[in-house]
């Protein structure tokens, strides 16, 4: 039989990506230069990329794109940056102590920067350990990666929008991207203008709390990282301890950027066309609005009522796990009976998790067993379809609620016929089963990688507990970063052996593009039949 994938268009298509993608590093030579720093990390990651693009072009000058070959390119693209993306780490921790010299943990944080999970191996994070520039360079690789990496490159390389419909198709996140105008690409700039404006008007109203005096240390460097991270749902932070580092006022204003990102991208491009009314029509986004305010209000009641920790240190959890957050400061939180604080940590841990960003307001190690189990239990909701969140998804949820009342009803009615519907319009079989499909294949791997994480601890002679093998994976497969124990908020990657290492590296590369755009590629008859 013949192979029937086009693999050198596909190979064109991805070197042109990483050709350009050589522009992103910039921003960080920028950056180098303003703070006196090294700018040979990124000089040659550039020229790298420039020369593995060129070369991987030359295999067709023409290349015509279809279904098939859209999952390919999808699928390497992003396996393909996030190498690239690993030398600056590399260079940067070259002859020195530095945990990222090690090719495993710079691949981990470039796979985690991509692919806007936020895990993180780099041990103390600091602009004394580590550059500034190298610092922006892993706050920007999450921007990039948030709306998507193809979706850009359709947006603004006449030679992508062709196959564009394929391509945003196998990458878009949710079980599928609205087609806002006539042209694919200019849905993809459409998207990608909303989703650049929103991060500019965040990166300016958290320097303006700095101008203003109620935020010190929300410098102009922290606000455009911080905003890189946020609308990206990423939660890398240039600070040790994420958002606890600034003020209230911070993380008040932080949350709705948030939820914006976990927001369909669509709406904002109605609204933007005098359409105010369609974000309040769409069923999404009023399950999706709906349960960020269930789950805030139960974990504000639990911090209210008892601070959620009482008096909690949370040094013994961060040594639990050998290797991880030693370095950790006992913190004391004094939450019970203060409205504002229970408040303003909840909410904003719950639309942190769910939304997959992966900031901490505080480190939420510290609260309660039944508080803890609110952010277990937002780690597998997800953003929205067409959002840059991660996870299952709001809208998955959303369907298969509805199916679950229909089978209610038909039980009882063995004779209606009861289509389920989404904004008035009945969906088919097939969208039903494929969105049953992919949340049991979620669970299977989140199983199996659980597995594996406590299988190699245990030959390893790791201290894992269940709890930390579970979100971990929970964690990186749903592209959130922080899990629960050794695997907190304040706490980090490095001490996982290096078999879990790349395991959690192919969880979040499978993660991020939705699983079946990765395990097709894994099946016979996609290559011959």
């Amino acid at each position: 039989m013949t192979l029937r994938v086009d693999w050198r268009a596909s190979a064109s298509m991805i070197g042109t990506v990483l050709k350009y993608l050589a522009l992103a590093l910039v921003i960080p030579v920028v950056v180098a230069i303003r703070y006196g720093e090294s700018t040979l990390p990124f000089l040659v990651t550039a020229a790298v990329a420039v020369a593995i693009g060129l070369a991987l072009e030359r295999l067709e000058t023409d290349p015509d794109i279809e279904v098939r070959e859209g999952f390919l390119v999808v699928a390497i693209t992003w396996l393909a940056v996030s190498l690239v993306g690993a030398i600056p780490y590399l260079i940067a921790g070259w002859g020195t102590v530095s945990t990222l010299a090690n090719p495993i943990n710079a691949l981990f944080e470039s796979m985690s920067g991509f692919t806007t999970t936020g895990a993180t191996v780099m041990g103390e994070i600091s602009t004394e350990q580590h550059s500034h520039a190298l610092l922006m360079w892993r706050q920007e690789s999450q921007w990039l990666g948030g709306m998507g990496i193809v979706v850009l490159a359709v947006a603004i390389l006449p030679k992508l929008s062709v196959g564009g419909a394929q391509l945003m198709d196998a990458e878009a996140p949710g079980p599928g991207i609205e087609k806002l105008t006539p042209r694919i690409a200019e849905t993809a700039r459409a998207l990608w203008k909303a989703y650049a404006g929103i991060t500019i008007l965040e990166m300016l109203l958290l320097y303006g709390l700095h101008l203003a005096g109620m935020a010190p240390e929300m410098t102009l460097f922290n606000a455009v990282a911080h905003g890189f991270t946020t609308m990206a749902t990423g939660g890398f932070s240039p600070e040790a301890r994420s958002i606890e580092a600034f003020a209230a006022v911070v993380q008040w204003a932080i949350i709705p950027f948030m939820m914006a990102a976990g927001t369909n991208f669509a709406l904002f491009w109605h609204v933007l066309n005098g359409e105010y009314r369609e974000p309040f029509g769409d069923p999404e986004f009023r399950f999706y609005v709906g349960l960020l305010g269930a789950l805030s209000a139960i974990g504000a009641g639990l911090l209210f009522v008892d601070g959620g920790l009482a008096s909690a240190t949370t040094a013994a959890a961060a040594t639990h796990y050998a290797g991880v957050g030693s370095d950790v400061i006992a913190h004391t939180f004094p939450i019970a009976g203060d409205v504002e604080a229970a408040l303003r940590h909840a909410t904003f841990q719950v639309v942190s998790i769910v939304t997959t960003t992966g900031y901490a307001s505080m480190d939420f190690n510290a609260w309660s067993g039944p508080a803890q189990y609110v952010i277990v239990i937002a780690m597998f909701v997800g953003g929205s379809a067409g959002s840059t969140g991660g996870a299952i998804k709001i809208v998955r949820w959303l369907i298969i609620a509805k199916s679950i009342r229909r089978e209610l009803f038909t039980t009882v009615h063995p004779e209606a016929v009861r289509p389920i519907r989404l904004a008035g319009r009945p969906l088919d079989d097939r969208a039903i089963r494929g969105i049953y499909v992919f949340t049991l294949l979620y669970f299977v791997l989140f199983l199996l990688g659980t597995l594996v994480l406590a299988v190699d601890a245990a030959f390893g002679g790791t201290e894992l507990s269940t709890l930390e093998a579970m979100t971990a994976c929970a964690a990186t497969l749903g592209n959130i970063g922080p899990g629960l124990a050794g695997v907190g908020p304040m706490n980090h990657y490095l001490g996982f052996d290096p078999a879990s290492k790349l395991t959690m590296i192919g969880l979040m590369w499978i993660g991020r593009l939705e699983i079946l755009p990765v395990l097709v590629l894994l099946s016979r008859s996609y290559w011959r039949s």
